[in-house]
């Protein structure tokens, strides 16, 4: 069994690629299931496996506690952890190869909380990594880019483990523009020279000295295009996450 937890910003598109790569994944015979730690979800692109929404109610918490949705997301962020061993037991009953885990909407209640870290870490003691998404038209920027940057390694500060970077959204851009942000992602060179470019001032400055802080901590953030509507990317995604998880081998027992 291999568990990935899907991460990203706000609209980043988290749950249709979710619902993609599972739909992508059972067409190639692997016994996927979809858990969805989002409680404040109104709809979602798929039918979950395992829900956290029937554990933790947002409506109910807003009722007993008196919180506005922001409060009770925060407090619900908290009570997930108290149901994780339930969610783990739900997972081995179902024992899947591949577990996609659609992660809360706002990011921040999950990677930046002591919650999320001890939700990774003990959902199941099988292999895991993490999918962090970089939203593509918010990208296509490089002041954009780098804030990103600087966000997704400190995600992978708070977990500490295996992470993949994927472009998300892809056929929302033009496929130069893609193009360049995947050099930015593969050439800091390239990146720096987009930086002077384009930037002026302390943007300029500040854009250049986070980039420089990020690389030199000696993390790679090779970037996947990915579409969810087209399925372009999934292939790569898929092989990227088998290195990973398997030395190459199928996710399949």
């Amino acid at each position: 069994m291999f568990n990935v937890f899907i991460i990203g910003t706000a609209g980043s598109g988290k749950s249709l690629l979710t619902a993609s790569f599972a739909d992508w994944l059972k067409i190639t015979k692997q016994k996927v299931i979809i858990l969805n730690l989002d409680p404040g979800v109104l709809t979602l692109p798929y039918t979950p496996d395992i829900d956290v929404r029937d554990y933790v109610s947002l409506e109910e918490i807003m009722k007993k506690h008196g919180l506005g949705p922001n409060g009770a997301l925060v407090m619900a962020a908290d009570l997930i952890a108290e149901e994780t061993e339930t969610l783990g037991e739900e997972i081995e009953n179902l024992n899947p190869d591949i577990v996609l885990v659609d992660t809360p909407g706002q990011m921040e209640l999950f990677a930046f909380r002591a919650s999320g870290p001890y939700i990774v870490s003990e959902l199941t003691k099988e292999p895991k990594a993490i999918v962090y998404l970089f939203d593509s038209v918010f990208c296509s920027n490089p002041l954009n880019y780098v804030s990103n940057l600087f966000l997704s390694a400190a995600v992978y500060n708070r977990f500490f483990v295996p992470q993949t970077y994927v472009l998300s959204k892809c056929d929302l851009l033009p496929s130069e523009d893609v193009n360049r942000i995947i050099d930015w992602s593969t050439s800091p060179n390239a990146l720096e020279m987009t930086i002077e470019e384009k930037l002026s001032g302390t943007r300029r400055l500040l854009s250049r000295d986070m980039a420089h802080a990020v690389y030199q901590l000696g993390l790679r953030f090779l970037l996947i295009p990915v579409s969810a509507k087209t399925n372009e990317g999934l292939t790569n995604l898929n092989a990227m996450l088998e290195r990973v998880s398997t030395e190459g081998e199928k996710f399949t027992s």
